[in-house]
């Protein structure tokens, strides 16, 4: 379910035809969710950034850093994304790594490979030491990876997740600028606490009270956990754009009222396609595109809105689950009209 489905309108961009980050061509999105017993609501989610495994541009931003993004040092010293992602639980972020690594030696990629890999804190729902996400699940989720529609809510990395004391996960939008450049974000949303939640600018935390759908048992909500933002474009973006893209998601997230607090680990990572940075021969130079700097406010506001609308679907996608310490409830999407006045 995602929010223009029923009615609710954020910001003033038009969506992609999929609603998604797989709205920017070429970008490809996998899941493996792995839910077993009373214990186990954990998984995996890869991003395809390119069909062929060209690098691309891309850039990072760091709200709050009481987390992981793999990689990033080489992103930001050589500007280039040259593998795909991973998005899974705190503690799998080495395995998920290493298949990746496998992946590319597999696909004749060369040797070197540094994965980029993202994680949020699935343990609330999920037996997180117990390390359940396996080499085999990484490469399910890259044998499933399509450029269609992307599965949302309690679904891959996004299983075991809670958002704004509501159940969380995994979360997509797009928007299209008037000069027809797509931007599209992935989210992986495991912060925030209720009471301040905001959806188009309605303090819907406060309306939709524990008292309506009660907070997960036990569960810190002082806006402990995080979030990992994922932003596509096929805009000819250089490196030091991709920054300053990635930076605007932060925007996206307050929105919605995240904070970044002390505790969450709240990571942002854009990358540009409108770029071909490789061909059949070597290269020793590129001849490349940059979008001017005085058109680039459109592609700012487009990676805003879709980040608020990512976190937003992620909430609506995400039904009710009991694991491991007990059981997180879902945003009913009538309660959500209900206080949008819908």
């Amino acid at each position: 379910m995602k929010a223009p489905g029923l009615g609710i309108e954020i910001g003033d961009l038009s969506p992609g035809p999929l609603g998604a980050i797989t709205d920017v061509a070429g970008v490809r999105v996998g899941h493996t969710t792995l839910i077993e017993g009373d214990a186990v609501r954990t998984g995996v989610t890869v991003v395809i950034p390119t069909p062929d495994g060209e690098p691309c541009f891309a850039g990072a931003h760091r709200l709050n850093g009481n987390g992981e993004l793999t990689g990033l040092e080489w992103v930001r010293e050589s500007g280039f994304l040259t593998t795909p992602i991973g998005l899974t639980n705190t503690f799998s972020v080495g395995v998920v790594r290493d298949a990746i690594v496998a992946a590319q030696h597999a696909a004749n990629r060369g040797r070197w490979h540094l994965p980029v890999v993202g994680e949020t804190y699935d343990g609330f729902l999920n037996e997180i030491e117990a390390m359940h996400v396996r080499t085999d699940h990484v490469f399910a989720a890259f044998e499933g990876a399509s450029d269609g529609d992307v599965a949302e809510g309690a679904v891959g990395g996004g299983t075991g997740m809670i958002c704004h004391g509501f159940k969380g996960g995994m979360g997509t939008a797009s928007r299209v600028t008037e000069a027809g450049h797509t931007v599209g974000v992935l989210v992986q949303a495991n912060h925030g606490r209720r009471s301040r939640l905001s959806v188009a600018g309605v303090p819907v935390g406060r309306i939709v009270g524990p008292e309506q759908v009660p907070l997960p048992t036990a569960h810190d909500d002082t806006g402990s956990g995080s979030i990992i933002v994922i932003v596509a474009t096929d805009a000819p973006l250089l490196p030091h754009q991709c920054d300053r893209v990635a930076q605007r998601s932060s925007l996206g997230i307050a929105r919605t009222g995240g904070a970044g607090e002390n505790s969450s680990g709240d990571f942002a990572l854009a990358f540009a396609t409108g770029n071909r940075l490789s061909g059949p021969e070597p290269q020793t130079s590129h001849r490349v595109q940059m979008l001017a700097n005085e058109a680039i406010d459109p592609v700012f506001y487009a990676t805003i809105e879709a980040t608020e609308e990512a976190i937003v679907n992620a909430l609506l996608s995400a039904e009710t689950m009991t694991g491991r310490s007990g059981t997180v409830h879902g945003l009913p999407a009538d309660l959500l009209q209900e206080a949008l006045g819908a």
